[in-house]
Order: structure tokens, then C-alpha cells, then sequence
């Protein structure tokens, strides 16, 4: 039987379990294993910890709820693009549109392969970043970079022959990544776990200190007033980036079967499945490893100091392969999903008319190689932190925006059909606009050199826009 074609040609050839799989393997990257060290460093008490993973974990479902609402009334490729879009006005869409492939998803593409690019370092030293391959004034190219970009550009080439080679592999490695953690979790209860090590990680775990390390002993300098909510902030950063690109499935939905049941129930699933998975982690890492090791792992490898715990020498060599394959998986994810965006806005001629074309695998082969080479770029500027703090304030920004659609869109449009309304409406997507809100205020007055640059990023799409249109006018007219 002849599949149908959903609209602008692409052909809906994605069951729940691809989709789930979309979800759970764009959102499982390097965080895990990485950021609870300086989450650690910020919040010092136990307790804080498991509490920002929980908090980023809650909301993280909160929206994903909410999200389905829209996908269920537009289920079409470009995702939150459309949704922005029909909230909103075509401005606003192309902010998104333009903060999306000059930040957001090519800088968190960036900053995955810079991850993949770390932990192979540990089985390939040559790659390491301390390798430095060409030095052109100020621009050092390390053979971490090369090895990020050359990662980038194979999962590039392997979507391009069609979305069935991408979505087994997301499917395939997302598995893997799962039955691994899940393993890493066992196993360090079982093998690693530690009753002096867990009771003394929980003495002052509702203390909110900051942590120091002087002459080899931590210091617990304790953060009140309003510090305390600068510190919460730039935990929640790492918790929520570690979080992020749920609603890649959003993307594609012109390639999901049933896409109104389907997109919804992936996105409740896959960000259900991890956030448990992230809370046993870290619940894991305490009752292994003393707080002083993870707040001051070494390159901030908390996953790593953990494995060597568990498993001894031969930890670094299993962490190191576990994250390779969570971060390979990763990225295959965000380049999959992210080059349909481009692909609907040039449909709507706001962007590369070309990237609004299909090759004869039907994928947007020229968008998913015009994220390839900005993607590559961004990994020549900046190391994984910075990528980290640049991408999540633009991230969060739109995503308030479009939950803040649904309430738009009930008066807007009632009519269009809902096979599916955001669980909790009013009061949960409210609970989430509030809080995304205000972690963004804090990020733009603590990390203003990276959240002020991603600002200025997406203002400049305003001249842009118009740009663009005034064009646009002009053919109109000599037509």
C-alpha cells in the first residue's frame, strides 16, 4: 500500500515508540554527567541538589504537557516555529525562527559534539582539546574541535539519505543510552554505595552555600538573601539545558503517524522517562561519592569520578563510551529535527528558498547541511559552558512565549480542534511562565556576558525581518 504524504511532501513514517525515542535521545546528552558538579559548587547541600534536578524535571513535564495542546491543533513540520507563528504574527515566528538556527539549536548541537569531542579524549588523547592543531591569531583549533565538527557533519550526511536511517539510529542508541544509565544506577547502588558517604553528603543538605576548595579542603561559605536567588539560577541553568530539546519531536511532526495522539503522548512520556532517570542519578552520585568530589571533579567529570567508584580503574573507559553514545545519539536527534524549522520557514519565504526543497529521500538535505556548517562554526568559538549559558536564555524566552500562546490561542482561535488540552490549564503552564520568567530576569542580571549577547541575537532578527519583507514587497511587485 502506498504511504500518503503529509503536507509539503514529507511522509508520516514515525510510530509513538520513534517518537518517544526523539524525545528522550535529543534530551539525554553530556548534562547528566557534567553539570551536578557546578550545580554542587552553587547550591553546596545535598538536598538542593536533588531539588534543582526535581524542579527543572517538573517543569520540563509541565511544558511538554502544554506543548501538546499545540501540537495537537497543528500537527505539521516547523513545530514551535507554527506555533509561535499563529499565536502570535509572523515576526514573532521569525525570531524564533532566527534565534533557532543562530543560537539555539546550532549552539546546543555545538555544544554536544564539544562533549562527544571531551569524553573521546579519554580513549583517544590526540583528540584532546589541549591538542592545538592551528593557531590563527586569536583563533586556536584544538583536535576537539575537529573531532566535534567531524561528528556534526557524519550525522548531517547520514539524514540526508532519508529519515528512517536517523530515526534508527535515535531509536537504537536512545535504547542503549537508557539500558546503560539505568545499569549505572544499579550497579552504583549496589556496588558503589556507600552508608558513610550518603549520611555525610546529607548532613547540611538544606544549606545553601557556596563551595570552595582551599589547600585540598572544601569550604561552605553560606548564600542568603537575595545571592541565594543568583546561585538557584545559575544551578537551574544546567539543570534545564541537561533537560532541553524535548520538543524536537515537534519538528517533524509531518513525518509522526497519527501526529495528534502521537506527539503528545511522546512528549509526556519521553520527558517523564527522563526525568526519573536524571533524579536516580543524582540520588546515586550521593550515596557514592563525597560531595567534595563532585563539587571539584576533575573538568567537572562527575559521571566519570562516579564509575571510577563503582567499577574502579576501568570506570573512566565505561563512562567515556556510555557518554559517547549519549551524546552521538543526542546530537543525531537536534540535527535530525531541528533542519525541518528551516525547511517551513522557507515554505513561507523567510529563509534560503532552497532549504524549502525535499531531495529525492524526502528530507530538507540543503537545510540539515546549512545547520552542518553553522553548527561547525560555533564549535570553533566557545567551550561547553559558554555554549551552555549563551543557548539556554534565548531557549527559555520562546518557551514562555509559546505557552503563553495557549492562552492567546483559546480566545484566538477556539474553534480549531483540540483532540488534545494542556493538563493543569489555566493554573500549570501559568506556574511554568512564571517560573521560566523569572530564571531568565535572574541569568540576563548574573551571566550578562553570555545572555546579553543571545539577546542581541534575537533583537537583530527584527531588522532582518523586515528586510526580508521589504524584499518580498519587491517581488511582488515586478511580478
Amino acid at each position: 500500500m502506498k504511504e500518503e504524504s503529509s503536507e509539503n511532501g514529507f511522509k508520516p513514517r514515525l510510530d509513538l515508540l520513534d517518537a518517544t525515542m526523539i524525545v528522550a535521545g535529543s534530551m539525554i546528552g553530556s548534562g547528566i554527567f557534567i553539570v551536578s558538579s557546578e550545580i554542587a559548587r552553587n547550591v553546596g547541600g545535598a538536598g538542593y541538589l536533588i531539588a534543582m534536578w526535581v524542579l527543572a524535571g517538573v517543569v520540563t513535564i509541565i511544558a511538554a504537557l502544554s506543548y501538546g495542546e499545540l501540537s495537537a491543533m497543528f500537527p505539521k513540520a516547523g513545530g514551535q516555529y507554527i506555533y509561535l507563528k499563529e499565536a502570535y504574527n509572523p515576526l514573532v515566528g521569525f525570531l524564533y525562527g532566527w534565534a533557532f538556527f543562530t543560537v539555539i539549536q546550532t549552539g546546543t548541537i555545538a555544544a554536544v559534539g564539544v562533549a562527544f569531542a571531551k569524553f573521546t579524549s579519554y580513549l583517544i588523547p590526540v583528540v584532546s582539546e589541549d591538542n592545538h592543531l592551528i593557531e590563527l591569531g586569536g583563533l586556536h583549533i584544538t583536535a576537539a574541535q575537529l573531532t566535534s565538527i567531524g561528528v556534526i557533519v557524519l550525522l548531517t550526511f547520514l539524514n540526508s539519505k532519508g529519515v528512517k536511517n536517523g530515526v534508527f539510529i535515535q531509536t537504537f542508541l536512545t535504547m542503549v543510552k537508557l539500558i546503560s544509565l539505568f545499569g549505572l544506577i544499579v550497579f552504583g547502588f549496589i556496588w558503589g554505595a556507600d552508608a558513610e558517604v550518603w549520611n555525610a553528603n546529607w548532613q547540611n543538605a538544606w544549606k545553601l552555600s557556596e563551595l570552595t576548595l582551599t589547600n585540598g579542603e572544601m569550604i561552605q561559605s553560606a548564600v542568603t538573601g537575595v545571592a541565594s536567588l543568583g546561585v538557584i539560577a545559575i544551578a537551574m541553568k544546567g539543570t534545564l539545558f541537561s533537560s532541553d530539546s524535548w520538543h524536537n519531536i515537534t519538528f517533524i511532526a509531518g513525518e509522526v503517524k497519527n501526529p495528534q495522539r502521537n506527539i503528545g503522548l511522546s512528549l509526556f512520556l519521553g520527558t517523564v522517562i527522563v526525568t526519573i532517570v536524571y533524579v536516580l542519578t543524582n540520588i546515586m552520585y550521593l550515596a557514592v561519592v563525597p560531595m567534595q568530589e563532585i563539587a571539584f571533579a576533575k573538568s567537572d567529570r562527575i559521571g566519570v569520578v562516579a564509575a571510577e567508584h563503582i567499577f574502579g580503574a576501568k570506570g573512566t573507559i565505561i563512562i567515556a563510551v556510555m557518554i559517547m553514545i549519549s551524546t552521538f545519539g543526542c546530537n543525531n536527534g537536534l540535527i535530525l529535527a531541528g533542519a525541518r524549522v528551516y525547511y517551513t520557514m522557507a515554505k513561507d519565504r523567510l529563509f534560503f528558498a532552497k532549504a524549502g526543497t525535499l531531495n529525492k529521500h524526502q528530507v530538507p538535505e540543503y537545510s540539515l547541511w546549512l545547520q552542518c556548517i553553522w553548527a561547525s562554526l560555533l564549535c570553533l568559538t566557545g567551550k561547553y559552558n559558554d555554549l551552555l549559558a549563551l543557548v539556554i536564555f534565548g531557549v527559555l524566552i520562546f518557551y514562555v512565549l509559546t505557552i503563553l500562546g495557549i492562552y492567546i490561542l483559546r480566545k484566538k482561535q477556539p474553534d480549531v480542534p483540540r483532540s488534545y488540552k494542556a493538563f493543569g490549564y489555566p493554573v500549570l503552564p501559568a506556574v511554568y511562565i512564571l517560573v521560566a520568567t523569572g530564571l531568565a530576569v535572574l541569568l540576563l542580571i548574573v551571566e550578562t556576558s553570555f545572555t546579553l549577547p543571545g539577546l542581541a541575537i534575537i533583537l537583530l532578527g527584527i531588522p532582518v525581518y523586515y528586510l526580508v519583507m521589504n524584499k518580498k514587497q519587491k517581488e511582488r511587485v515586478n511580478a
